[in-house]
């Protein structure tokens, strides 16, 4: 989740992370977890990212430069992924031709990302 505040609309976390806010606290599938005072607004419809983030474990960096917060995955359950299968790739190799990931299907696989900044 990208966003110029910290203290956000309820509907736009739920739209960005797949958590739905509830009065038993955040949940997520079967997962839910209790919310301390002060996560979220009187009226229920705004959070604070900052202490939402680091109820659920997920990284929070800020962007003074430019004025942005990014919120990362949830890491609640002790693993940064919850499971080990990518997302579907397709993207041009060396020569043009489009290569998709799931050509791969059933092989382990190391992927490298790499970026200039």
């Amino acid at each position: 989740m990208l966003t110029t505040s910290l203290d956000v609309e309820s509907s736009a976390f739920e739209a960005a992370s797949g958590w739905h806010l509830r009065p038993e606290g955040a949940c997520n599938g079967d997962v839910c977890v209790p919310l301390p005072d002060g996560v979220r607004s009187s009226d229920g419809t705004r959070v604070q990212l900052d202490l939402l983030a680091e109820r659920l474990g997920a990284p929070l960096v800020h962007d003074e430069e430019r004025g942005l917060y990014a919120m990362g995955p949830a890491t609640i359950t002790g693993h940064a992924l919850t499971s080990a299968e990518a997302p579907e790739l397709e993207l041009p190799d060396l020569d043009g031709n489009l290569f998709r990931l799931s050509s791969l299907h059933g092989r382990k696989v190391l992927l490298v990302a790499w970026a200039s900044w």
